[in-house]
């Protein structure tokens, strides 16, 4: 079975018109708001010609449906089977089913990933609020900016302010009136601000009032309202802050904090709870009973930290428990949530996700979920057997208390570190997935009994960097915790764990390992030599026997700061809790690539700003680090080696993890000894859009890729101006990205793997510009005739779409377009100005062919076979025909507009992957053809059978009142007779739906037809069994026809000439 992809692209440089006929992934708003400055909210995109150039180029999203991370959920209480999810970096999902299918719902409007909070208002359940901005913060979080508010339960979405309140952990909304909402900022994690705290609104967020506030490095981390009293809250403070070798989780300015008035003013609670030193808290009411309250303390004396309980409304306050399960990583984890309808039943959620029925003094039963690491629950307050949980997997629902759970493979949410792509057709995008495996997907749809039927755990663990041999794809080596270095060959199943020295960083001074290895600490394979590997921590390591033995190959290629701070050097985090995961590993090589223009050339970046090349294997270094443009202790992300040149570098660096959110790209041509800064907040990537990745297309210098915090961005001019290239993809942090098989790859921290598979009009937007006010025909990618793209019980992901583009500077005649398609001996053989079956985005029944850029879809086919419009089959319809498909060579694009011609060559191509010849495919095309002159012929007879039948009981009625009606009837009749005789042979007319030809017997037009199915469904020669059965099929039609010849000259010819004598004009044959 065959599909035709259909959709539309149209761009208009006066009056801007988008037409789909597709559901396209996300509307393609670009709005980014500051993270710092409200007057700042929009980035600013100046249109030019270039940007509608290519504008209506679309992302493909590659997969996995995998969940990612989520700390921010809700339920809607009187809708049962409704729930919404905040992810850590793919935005907010909502489910009305109780989680079998999830849809995002903000895309293109709420312009950060990263969600901290939500909340349904109670009085009006239309009425969303969404606080951006995690509050568990671990080593890779993502800062928000700010509140957002729906009124149509998350249709449309609006930016209410608080842009630099940074983290929201806790949103809270008056039970009686929408307008007035309480929001808990922790403020931004990475540097002091003044705005955090605790804010409120009263007009729905049109304003809002700082309501209690301790400094510019302690947030509000919780607020919580008594059940039956509006004006009673409950809130907690939090010092927080990340460092890039560091987690400060504490100080002594928290604490927990009651208001009685509504937010006026605020008593510090203090009666049995700890003193002094403490970290993050979670509040909570007993919604059945408001006097008891619950706190979740990290504190730092480790016999006060534990779950707190109050009896009499805040007076008082017992500790309950301090089992470590609840509260180990308590700044991560340590979540409660109390029964709606059970005042003793408490829920904790941490690694596990645990049920108390004691008020909280034990927790002995563990509830299992789809995926640990647990972030919170939501209870429906109507029936408390309804619950969504969240986690490091995504988020799940549960109908019966716990018992059984949604899944969470429906959620395209996954967050990936770096990313890898192998040389294969389609190529495969690797990477380490947050919290779960490392993992590969193709990067187009290949068939499949299941969507993820053709992913693959790549070795290694949730960190890792990935290397695939480049001519073996199922040779792969990973990284990954502690300096952990996997070897896996997924031909015959053998892994090996082979770490360069083994330590753990885990819990360790600093200054006590003998190599710093981050936890994505870089890999790659040499081209030069496959067997040599080398990986980096702060130094390099190679190995030539599979990891059995290594070498090192540098000196320490870092700053190696923690030999002069001690902050540095000992085990990372406090005050509360160490946090030593291998995240914080500082002062190691980040970034490790090999020239592709010679052997023994290899660059380096290290995490605190330094850049180093040797070119000579590792013999000597040189240390080439750019003075001034780049921040000192800035992390050196990326380091792209230019395909164009020797020499020439394209280098990502960041310094958010320092509180700068600038763009830092340089750009060097002559091996380091002088680079340039890309990148200064005003060429088009905004001054709060740190970049985290770049690619250089190889096949254009000076095309530039950057992906952002918040999105991509391409520069056609080597890096001097930039200019947006979001298009339809989700406002989502770009980990990664390559350039490869004409593709554009990226990874994302929250929306998975995506590709921009269009990228040969961003090659050609120069010289349309340089052309200006002149018609342009862009040059087509190649063409390939694969069964590679989804599909009916397909493996999801996108295919390859056969299209090709063109640019009008002005509105034109459509009289004065031609646009066709000439095979490679010059025939026309498709009018793409025909209909709209090939250039949708185009008004046939206009005059006008409207400037911009258009796109025509040729699937290949050249016309398919004339059937019967009633025809219907299992194998093949009228609804869904096609032609065959057309034999691989170079054909020929031809443009005209007002007598001008232009002209490209369009390759088309078998799968790479597929043994078969260019004589093969001819002759199934051959016999193709001449099985659709077979049909032609005989759907022609069929309907010249038809007229005369029709004809024929026409006269019958008309003459039926004349005296010569009987004869009229009973040549007719026989007539009539004899032509049914034969359509019954050919036709089978009972059939009205594609199964009923199991009821009824199958016809000659069924099996021909099934025979043309079989001929061109796939890529190859037709064999004996279909030629031997076209012969027969042909006999059988000859046999079948051949009383037609006589029916006509003698039957009809009677017929027809009574007619005549009786005055009546005779059978008309078309």
């Amino acid at each position: 079975m065959k599909f035709k992809y259909l959709k539309v692209l149209i761009i208009l440089t006066k009056n801007k018109i988008k037409i789909t006929m597709y559901k396209k992934t996300l509307i393609p708003y670009f709005i980014i708001f500051s993270l710092f400055t409200f007057s700042n909210l929009l980035a600013q995109k100046e249109v030019t010609q270039s940007d509608e150039l290519y504008e209506n180029i679309e992302w493909s999203f590659v997969g996995p449906t995998r969940g990612g991370r989520s700390t921010a959920i809700s339920g809607v209480n009187s809708k049962p089977y409704t729930f919404f999810m905040g992810t850590t970096g793919g935005g907010v999902w909502k489910t009305t089913d109780a989680g079998i299918r999830w849809k995002n719902i903000s895309d293109g409007q709420i312009t950060v990933g990263s969600i901290g909070a939500i909340a349904v208002a109670e009085a009006d359940e239309n009425i969303v609020y969404v606080g951006t901005g995690s509050a568990d913060p671990r080593g890779n979080i993502s800062i928000g900016n700010g509140m957002y508010k729906s009124v149509d339960s998350g249709e449309n979405w609006t930016f209410i302010g608080l842009p630099k309140a940074g983290l929201i952990g806790k949103i809270e909304i008056h039970p009686k009136n929408p307008d007035i909402v309480y929001v808990a900022a922790v403020g931004n994690i990475f540097g002091n601000n003044n705005e955090r705290g605790l804010y409120k609104t009263t007009d729905g967020g049109t304003s809002w009032k700082k309501i209690h506030f301790i400094s510019n490095k302690t947030g509000a981390r919780d607020v919580e309202m008594n059940p039956n009293n509006p004006k009673e809250l409950i809130a907690s403070f939090w010092t927080v802050q990340r460092k890039p070798w560091a987690l400060i989780d504490g100080s002594d300015e928290g604490g927990v904090f009651m208001s009685k008035d509504a937010g006026s003013s605020w008593k510090q609670l203090t009666e049995g709870l700890p003193k002094g030193l403490t970290g993050k808290i979670e509040v909570e009411y007993s919604p059945i009973n408001p006097k008891r309250l619950y706190a979740m303390i990290q504190a730092k004396e480790e016999n006060e930290g534990g779950l707190y309980r109050s009896d009499d409304g805040g007076k008082n306050w017992k500790k309950v428990n301090s089992d470590n399960k609840l509260r180990q990583r308590g700044w991560y984890y340590s979540h409660i949530t109390a029964d709606p309808l059970n005042e003793n039943i408490i829920y904790a959620s941490n690694t596990g996700f645990y049920k108390s029925i004691d008020g909280g003094k034990t927790f002995d039963k563990r509830i299992s979920t789809p995926h640990g690491d647990n972030h919170g629950v939501w209870i429906n307050p109507n029936n408390n057997q309804i619950m969504i949980n969240c986690n490091d997997g995504g988020s799940n629902i549960s109908l019966n208390g716990g018992e059984t759970w949604s899944m969470q493979l429906n959620q395209p949410t996954s967050e990936f570190y770096r990313l890898t792509v192998d040389n294969q057709f389609p190529f495969r995008m690797y990477a380490g997935q947050q919290d779960n495996s490392t993992i590969g997907v193709p990067s187009r749809g290949l068939p499949g009994l299941t969507p993820f039927e053709h992913w693959f755990n790549a070795g290694g663990t949730e960190c890792s960097d990935i290397a695939v041999h480049p001519t073996n794809p199922n040779i792969l080596y990973s990284t990954g915790y502690s300096g952990e270095f996997t070897y896996k060959n997924l031909e015959t199943g053998e892994e090996y764990q082979r770490t360069p020295y083994v330590h753990l960083t885990e819990g360790t001074r600093q200054d006590d390992l003998n190599y710093r290895f981050q936890w994505n600490y870089p890999v790659f394979i040499s081209q030069y030599n496959t067997d040599d590997v080398y990986v980096g921590s702060n130094v390099i390591h190679k190995t030539s026997d599979k990891g059995v033995s290594w070498e090192i190959m540098s000196p320490d290629l870092t700053r190696q700061l923690l030999l002069e701070d001690e902050e540095k050097a000992e085990i990372p985090g406090g005050p509360i809790q160490n946090d030593a995961t291998g995240v914080e590993v500082y002062s190691s090589i980040f970034a490790l690539e090999e020239s592709p223009h010679v052997e023994n050339e290899i660059w380096t970046g290290s995490d605190d700003g330094l850049i180093h090349i040797t070119r000579d294997g590792g013999n000597t270094w040189s240390n080439v680090t750019p003075s001034k443009i780049i921040p000192f202790q800035g992390t050196i992300n990326k380091i792209e080696l230019s395909s164009h040149a020797p020499g020439r570098a394209i280098v990502a660096v960041y310094n958010y993890r320092n509180n700068d959110f600038n763009p830092y790209i340089i750009l060097t041509d002559d091996y380091g000894k002088n680079w340039k800064l890309l990148t200064n907040g005003k060429n088009g990537i905004p001054s709060n859009h740190f970049v985290r990745s770049v690619a250089e297309d190889p096949k254009v210098k000076g095309l530039i890729y950057a992906g952002t915090e918040f999105g991509a961005f391409v520069s056609f001019n080597n890096g001097n101006n930039w200019k947006s290239l979001q298009l339809n993809l989700p406002n989502v942090p770009i980990t990664d990205m390559e350039v490869t098989q004409n593709d554009l790859a990226i990874s994302t921290q929250g929306r998975g793997f995506w590709i921009l598979d269009k990228i040969n009009i961003l090659h050609e937007v120069n010289s349309v510009e340089k052309n200006n006010n002149k018609p342009h025909l862009f040059r087509p990618e190649v063409a390939y005739r694969t069964n590679i793209g989804g599909g009916w019980r397909g493996g999801g992901g996108p295919g390859y779409e056969n299209d090709f583009s063109f640019y009008i500077p002005k509105d034109v005649s459509l009289k004065k377009v031609k646009f066709i398609i000439k095979d490679p001996n010059g025939n026309t053989i498709i009018d793409l100005m025909k209909s709209d079956e090939y250039l949708f985005d185009v008004d046939m029944d206009s005059n006008t062919l409207k400037s911009g850029v258009h796109t025509a879809y040729w699937d290949l086919e050249y016309e398919a076979p004339e059937i019967q419009k009633d025809f219907i089959s299992m194998y093949y319809s009228a609804s869904r025909s096609y032609g065959p498909e057309a034999v691989p060579g170079i054909y020929i694009i031809e443009l005209s507009v007002n007598e001008e011609v232009l002209s490209v060559p369009l390759t088309v191509a078998v799968d790479p992957r597929w043994d078969v010849s260019n004589t093969d495919l001819q002759n199934q095309f051959d016999i193709a053809n001449q099985v659709i002159k077979l049909i032609n012929e005989s759907q022609k007879k069929l309907n010249e059978m038809r007229q005369i039948t029709t004809q024929i009981k026409s006269y019958i009625t008309l003459t039926k009142e004349k005296e010569f009606s009987n004869e009229i009837k009973q040549l007719g009749n026989k007539v009539i007779e004899k032509i049914v005789a034969i359509e019954s042979e050919l036709y089978q007319n009972k059939i009205k739906t594609s199964q009923d030809e199991i009821n009824y017997a199958r016809k000659w037009t069924n099996h021909i037809t099934h025979l043309y199915d079989r001929v061109t469904t796939d890529i190859q020669r037709p064999n004996d069994g279909m030629l031997k059965r076209l012969d027969e099929l042909s006999k059988n039609y000859n046999t079948i026809i051949s009383p037609y010849k006589d029916i006509l000259e003698n039957d009809l010819n009677t017929f027809t000439s009574f007619l005549k004598e009786k005055g009546v004009t005779g059978i008309i044959i078309d």
